[in-house]
């Protein structure tokens, strides 16, 4: 057999639906999902392999404004991600104008001249008359390669996704075994499940000033034993972290056990503990403890 292969960039502002498109993509949760802004913080790839060509999805952090050294390396992984690829999933909310941000994105999509779709989200929460708008506007400044009015929570129109970019694709060899749904090793998918229930459980600002390290990640016969640490940046966080006779620090291990179980196919013993650091998002070498290195 020939094979292919294809990197795609899933490219867009926080909170327009990049973790759950990979997701549907894949037919598998490899990225984190959550309500809340900013979510993604690394490049997280994604794989999926079907009939001859292996795709490889690149769910970059949203595109913001920087304002700490954590969200400069976020903007940094986002923007490498352009150059890398064979194609960019540009993704867009119905509704969404053309500020500085976008026009900032379609000018290093149009200088690098990789191949761009413009995928329009969230039309199950829009009227037709919104998606038109929207692909009207994007459309007059932008040649896109193709035009897609999407749902990634609930699946509409993925499937033409795949369709539109296999053309795309390269032969080559496959960079991934056959079985692979992602690159990361299973110490930091441990640790994204935990950070996704601190996101999914904690107020506004706490989570952003989290950091989620695995310091035991031990399997023995069928049980596989997670010692986790939750890094927050302020003393007065710790307490809400760890809520009311600890309960809301259950409920986040809870949450976290089941889907580490699902996802890793054996029993889950977790471990969470807290510890304070304070402004470690301004900390390079704090950073660098945590994971986030630019190469």
């Amino acid at each position: 057999m020939n094979t292919k292969n294809l990197f795609a960039a899933l490219i867009g502002r926080p909170n327009v639906g990049k973790s759950t498109l990979l997701n549907a993509l894949l037919g598998e949760k490899v990225a984190i999902v959550s309500s809340k802004p900013q979510t993604t913080r690394t490049r997280i790839t994604g794989i999926l392999t079907k009939d001859d060509t292996q795709y490889v999805f690149l769910d970059t952090p949203g595109i913001h404004t920087p304002k700490n050294k954590l969200g400069d390396y976020m903007m940094q992984e986002a923007g490498a991600a352009v150059g890398e690829v064979d194609v960019v999933l540009f993704l867009v909310e119905a509704g969404d104008k053309i500020g500085s941000t976008e026009r900032d994105l379609l000018e290093k999509f149009r200088a690098s001249g990789v191949p761009t779709l413009l995928l329009v989200n969230k039309t199950d929460e829009a009227t037709a008359r919104e998606i038109g708008d929207t692909i009207s506007r994007f459309s007059e400044a932008f040649d896109f390669t193709a035009v897609i009015p999407i749902s990634a929570k609930n699946g509409d129109n993925v499937p033409v996704i795949l369709s539109e970019i296999a053309p795309l694709a390269a032969e080559g060899p496959w960079f991934f075994p056959e079985d692979s749904i992602t690159d990361q090793p299973e110490r930091v998918i441990a640790a994204e499940i935990i950070r996704e229930k601190l996101l999914q459980t904690l107020s506004e600002e706490i989570p952003h000033g989290t950091a989620v390290v695995i310091e035991e990640f031990r399997e023995k016969k069928d049980l596989l034993s997670v010692r986790a640490e939750i890094f927050c940046e302020k003393a007065s966080h710790k307490p809400i972290i760890i809520g009311k006779n600890g309960e809301k620090l259950k409920r986040i291990g809870s949450l976290a056990r089941e889907d580490m179980e699902r996802f890793f196919g054996i029993k889950v013993y977790l471990n969470l503990w807290v510890k304070i650091k304070e402004n470690w998002r301004d900390s390079t070498a704090l950073l660098a403890n945590f994971g986030f290195k630019n190469e």
